[in-house]
């Protein structure tokens, strides 16, 4: 089993993340926020870093699951915390309005957090199956969680190729 300690600073840390994103919505609804971004390249590569983290923090707990050192309620905790992180980022990315050089490269970024948002989401139906003994549909789930990640990881890529030289 993974150890409590492991398991608190892994939710601690997500949470933090979470935190700091919501803090445009701690602001008083009244005052107007612009959203000003100007080093567009450095914004992406912030997102970047914060999906990365994400990803290898998620894709641990993932394998900790499968290998049975967390319980999948303690999983589907994390990937909660995670999925509203990523939620959290797609938000950002809609209200940024990159200038006509960074968009593509911006809408490659946004759907690749959509489809890693939609991994997140099918791990946490995958920790459901196991919770509840469905073992049989298990492969099956674990396919689409791999095409998700596949997809989201294609999509970096194009963002990538997009950006602006």
């Amino acid at each position: 089993m993974a150890s409590k300690k492991g398991i608190t600073v892994t939710i601690l840390i997500l949470a933090a993340i979470t935190a700091g994103s919501f803090l445009f919505w701690i602001i008083p609804q009244e005052t107007q926020i612009s959203f000003v971004i100007s080093d567009h390249e450095n914004y992406l590569d912030g997102v970047k870093e914060i999906h990365s983290l994400l990803d290898q923090t998620i894709s641990t707990e993932f394998q900790n699951l499968k290998d049975e050192n967390i319980s999948p309620d303690e999983y589907i905790q994390i990937a909660d915390v995670t999925s509203s992180q990523v939620t959290t980022q797609i938000s950002e990315f809609v209200k940024s309005k990159p200038p006509n050089e960074w968009q593509d490269s911006y809408i490659s970024y946004m759907e690749a957090l959509k489809n890693f948002n939609s991994f997140v989401t099918e791990t946490k139906v995958y920790a459901n199956l196991v919770k509840h003994g469905k073992t049989d549909q298990l492969e099956e789930t674990f396919t689409k969680i791999q095409s998700f990640k596949y997809e989201s990881e294609i999509l970096i890529e194009i963002s990538d190729n997009f950006r602006p030289k």
